[in-house]
């Protein structure tokens, strides 16, 4: 029997007591808050369209929904991307920024994150912009520019606390990856390798890049060297890079995403943070490690 999840961002929570109520009643099910006033789960809900009915009693308010299977929600492991996911920012818009020339990247970027571009072709012809940019000027944009986004570290460290094992895959650079999951509490972090010349951009990346086939198929390799089903699985993403990943795991999640990538995951977070991730495992609050 499925349960359905209701999440909201515990930031500025819209989902109250009596919404739940609501949702309730039209599905038929049992409530069981898993912290109160920010997600719920209802366990068992007997409607035959009680993911539908949740969401049209749910409206315009910033709660998400989902139906999800009430066996093994807890997975024994996260593969997430970087850039707008573990992370607020694209990296290399930021870049892109220093130089005077972020509208012109950002369109770029936006355009393969909706699957409109080819992402090789498009990470090539951004690299290429950023030729000239200094090391230290990369390092200062890493400390000031990117900030974490709400709840990763909480996902990261209580999936490892229960005995997960964490990978952050990434289309953006190792320059970022390696630091930012080492911050966030990653087992592991694989992305690409921007090229210099002494202490200068070339405008190139290392060969041969971290695209959807790396993601799809890191995953695929973790559940193999650990002995773990697919199901087992959990993944996330905002872009279309993300989506054979995401397609490939027990749990694949569209984070924030390009509407394309949300329509086409089994699960979608629009409004909560990154322990929504763990609501939809079934943690309650009282087991998060913060």
């Amino acid at each position: 029997m499925p349960v359905l999840s209701l999440i909201a961002n515990p930031a500025d929570s819209e989902l109250d007591p009596a919404l739940a109520a609501m949702v309730l009643e039209a599905t038929s099910g049992e409530l069981n808050w898993l912290n109160h006033s920010i997600a719920c789960d209802i366990m068992e809900p007997r409607a035959g369209d009680a993911l539908q009915l949740a969401r049209d009693i749910i409206g315009n308010r910033q709660v998400d929904a989902n139906l999800l299977p009430t066996e093994g929600r807890r997975k024994a492991l996260l593969i997430a991307d970087m850039d707008s996911t573990m992370i607020e920012q694209e990296c290399i818009d930021e870049l892109a920024d220093a130089l005077g020339i972020k509208p012109q990247v950002s369109e770029i970027t936006d355009r393969a994150m909706r699957g409109e571009l080819d992402f090789a072709q498009a990470l090539d012809t951004r690299v290429a912009l950023l030729k000239g940019l200094d090391r230290s000027r990369i390092e200062e944009i890493r400390r000031e520019a990117i900030t974490l986004t709400p709840g990763g570290r909480t996902l990261v460290h209580t999936m490892k606390a229960y005995g997960a094992y964490t990978s952050l895959v990434s289309g953006g650079f190792t320059f970022f990856a390696d630091y930012f999951a080492k911050r966030i509490g990653f087992d592991e972090a694989i992305a690409n390798v921007l090229e210099f010349d002494g202490e200068q951009l070339t405008g190139t990346v290392s060969k041969p890049i971290v695209d959807k086939n790396t993601k799809k198929n890191r995953l695929l390799a973790l559940v193999e060297e650990r002995g773990l089903r697919p199901d087992q699985t959990l993944a996330v993403g905002d872009g279309a890079n993300d989506l054979d990943m995401i397609g490939a795991a027990g749990f694949g999640v569209a984070l924030h995403a390009k509407l394309a990538v949300a329509e086409a995951a089994s699960i979608r977070i629009d409004h909560g943070d990154l322990t929504a991730l763990l609501y939809l495992q079934g943690y309650s609050e009282e087991d998060f490690v913060r």
